[in-house]
């Protein structure tokens, strides 16, 4: 089964200095039939002024990927943590037990678009960690490049859970496939240009399919696109 949401659907949040897009209920945005899919629980699409972000805040159980597209995102935490990153590199952090962190847009005169997802770890009572990661953008083309996973690796973030995060950049005309078991969960979302899943699905930009009972996948580019794939175990 492929689901399809499209990028309007997703909940909008406009507070001057932060414009957010919600793909699963967040906030003020609540929604008894979309709180997760999979392990997945939620996927922030982020648009922050310069010198602008969130101040302290906790979180507990929870694994936390941000994802920079444009601008520079810095963290702080309450284990003395400090990192700028930019597209090309991951931050995972495990909240586990508890943890403080902020977020800011380190830029002074750049908007910073980061996507923030937050995963349900696969244990609890996890040592709060942090880390970035650094990947090789041109190694994502045409084909899926791991930057997430369960098992890290070099250059790949560690995540205490069983998935894979994955990003591409596809030319048009051209496709990628990706096979997976059919008990475990695929998530796409296209961050530019547009594509068609197994020849059925047709997606834009910020568009997103939610894909289950399905082990193969074949995904095409009829324009220049840019896309994320996470392959997730159901909870």
């Amino acid at each position: 089964m492929i689901n399809m949401y499209p990028a309007a659907s997703r909940y909008t949040a406009d507070h001057g200095w932060l414009k957010s897009n919600f793909s699963f209920s967040f906030a003020d945005y609540y929604d008894p039939s979309n709180l997760n899919f999979g392990a997945m629980r939620v996927l922030n699409d982020d648009f922050v002024a310069p010198q602008e972000g969130f101040g302290m805040h906790p979180h507990q159980e929870m694994e936390i990927v941000s994802i920079v597209l444009s601008g520079k995102l810095e963290h702080r935490d309450n284990l003395g943590n400090h990192a700028i990153t930019s597209f090309g590199e991951i931050q995972r952090m495990s909240a586990g037990t508890g943890i403080f962190h902020s977020e800011f847009n380190a830029s002074s005169d750049e908007t910073l678009n980061f996507l923030q997802m937050w995963f349900i770890p696969g244990e609890s009572n996890l040592q709060p960690s942090y880390e970035t990661s650094t990947f090789n953008v041109l190694q994502m083309r045409n084909q899926l490049l791991p930057v997430v996973s369960s098992t890290g690796g070099e250059n790949v973030a560690k995540i205490h859970q069983d998935m894979t995060i994955y990003l591409s950049e596809l030319d048009a005309g051209q496709s990628i496939s990706y096979t997976t078991t059919p008990d475990r969960k695929i998530f796409v979302f296209v961050l530019e240009g547009d594509i068609t899943i197994n020849g059925e699905a047709k997606l834009g930009k910020r568009d997103s399919a939610r894909i289950s009972d399905i082990a193969n996948v074949q995904i095409e580019a009829s324009a220049d696109a840019r896309l994320m794939l996470i392959d997730i175990c159901d909870i």
